[in-house]
């Protein structure tokens, strides 16, 4: 029998409450103290990360000051990151029209940038208020800003009336079969856009840290295999049997190396 919306409603919130007490909750726990099935759970789950106030994970879900906990990077994952940002700026020239995600990485290429007339669109709210080199415009996709990104059907209609000559992206993690995660769903249907309508190359800008083996893969549920080859721009502390691995699935990998 379908159950009536309070009743959903405050389960939900009993759940919520629970990943943020605890931290961390498990599918099988969450079925067993509500006496409702794993399936029921993980819609609740789906559900209450849409509206972005949790994350799942395989198996159950953390709380989102766990992952931001999580996601302090260190003092030696940020010095890799802003390399690989530096190193990612030289491949933009006089008159480039670009693509940039959510990734704080691929915004922070631009300070580097010293070309003229280049014009960025972008769906990262983090560029907002940020200054950038004078030959650089920002352009906005619009949309619903969903934490730092904008997301909804009006990025997606800007996207698909727009070109760029190149595209940069972020991910939350590069396995060693090719396929790479996006923790907010949303995400993987932005970024396909991005790639479909870029005339010349993309770049994924990945540090250390993402790389991960296909066997040990956390999450299925945002992830995506892109169509076209990309260029990989990562640094000299990732694994460099992964790497070997993706260069064998047709990426370009490119390793930055260190200062």
């Amino acid at each position: 029998m379908k159950q009536s919306k309070k009743i959903v409603e405050e389960r939900q919130r009993s759940i919520l409450n629970a990943v943020r007490t605890q931290g961390e909750v498990r599918v099988e726990d969450i079925a067993d103290a509500h006496g409702i099935s794993p399936m029921t759970v993980r819609r609740d789950l789906q559900y209450l990360e849409s509206r972005q106030l949790l994350q799942r994970t395989h198996g159950g879900a953390v709380s989102l000051d766990q992952v931001h906990s999580k996601s302090q990077p260190s003092g030696v994952t940020l010095d890799c990151r802003n390399r690989i940002s530096r190193f990612a700026a030289t491949f933009v020239e006089d008159n480039d029209r670009i693509f940039i995600n959510g990734s704080r990485t691929a915004l922070n290429m631009l300070k580097y940038v010293q070309k003229t007339n280049v014009q960025v669109l972008t769906n990262n709210g983090w560029a907002i208020g940020d200054d950038f080199p004078k030959g650089i415009t920002i352009h906005f996709t619009g949309g619903e800003m969903r934490g730092h990104l904008m997301v909804g059907n009006d990025v997606m209609r800007t996207l698909l009336e727009k070109h760029a000559d190149k595209t940069f992206i972020g991910c939350a993690a590069v396995y060693d079969d090719g396929e790479f995660r996006y923790d907010i769903p949303t995400e993987i249907g932005i970024n396909e856009a991005m790639v479909s309508r870029t005339k010349d190359s993309f770049f994924v800008l990945a540090d250390h840290t993402k790389f991960r083996r296909s066997e040990d893969r956390e999450n299925l549920y945002g992830s995506s295999i892109f169509e076209r080859p990309c260029t990989l721009i990562t640094d000299e502390r990732t694994d460099r049997t992964i790497l070997d691995r993706l260069r064998g699935f047709g990426m370009d990998v490119i390793v930055v190396p260190g200062a």
